[in-house]
């Protein structure tokens, strides 16, 4: 009797375990696309072509931009951004630095400020942020130096945003999923979820559904969602 009672409690035990963590029975459905070398082909030429025609025609933005964050801030004008992208492979992109230059060793004091439940970091008012970073950041300027990396391969126009490093780090297995395909400039949660979103594996959730519903004509309505969202001015 009592083996069939310390059986039984191990069994309830892990039924709650899988209650408490339905995020670990969603299991990572690929859209047939992925499997077509058309489409793989259609999509990298994209990206290559764009970043490299928005490259040359954004030139003298970039220019301005980095005359505008040195002038008004000590520190680079770039931002080294070391991420982690496709199956898992770390990689360099770079940014407009937004933030101060020790912005690094600063983030261990607000730590407890986070807004997004998991290993990512969001802070609406991040102290960090320079008065130029702010308004980068509200029309997705700082973001543009990635076409390099767009037109270098290593990411995409569109897909799932990379992760830190240190970000990766601590990602479930649940979580590093979303690195199933190539990372990219913007994604679902860009357009749809970065200023409502707050738990990072509903963030996630988002990235899985482009995952398994990917087509080119998806990625042409979330381009056209990025430029309204950028022109609007929504981002934080």
């Amino acid at each position: 009797m009592l083996l069939r009672l310390q059986w039984g409690c191990r069994v309830i035990h892990r039924l709650v375990t899988v209650i408490a963590q339905p995020s670990s029975l969603q299991q990572l459905v690929l859209s047939p696309a992925w499997d077509s070398p058309i489409y793989l082909a259609a999509k990298r030429g994209i990206d290559a072509v764009g970043s490299a025609f928005l490259l040359l025609l954004l030139s003298p933005v970039f220019l301005v931009l980095a005359i505008a964050v040195r002038a008004t801030s000590p520190g680079p004008a770039f931002y080294r951004w070391r991420v982690v992208g496709q199956s898992g492979r770390p990689f360099v992109s770079y940014k407009f630095r937004s933030m101060v230059a020790n912005a690094e060793t600063l983030r261990s004091q607000l730590t407890a400020l986070n807004e997004m439940s998991g290993p990512v970091f969001k802070m609406t008012d991040d102290p960090r942020v320079t008065e130029v970073g702010s308004w980068m950041r509200r029309y997705s300027l700082d973001e543009l130096p990635q076409l390099y990396s767009v037109l270098k391969g290593d990411m995409s126009l569109v897909g799932p945003r990379p992760p830190l490093v240190t970000e990766y780090e601590e990602f479930s297995d649940f979580q590093k999923q979303k690195l199933a395909v190539k990372p990219g400039m913007t994604c679902l949660w860009q357009v749809g979820g970065r200023n409502r979103v707050s738990d990072f594996d509903e963030w996630v959730r988002l990235d899985l559904e482009y995952i398994r519903n990917w087509s080119l004509y998806l990625d042409f309505k979330i381009l056209l969602r990025t430029a309204k969202e950028v022109l609007s001015g929504s981002g934080k």
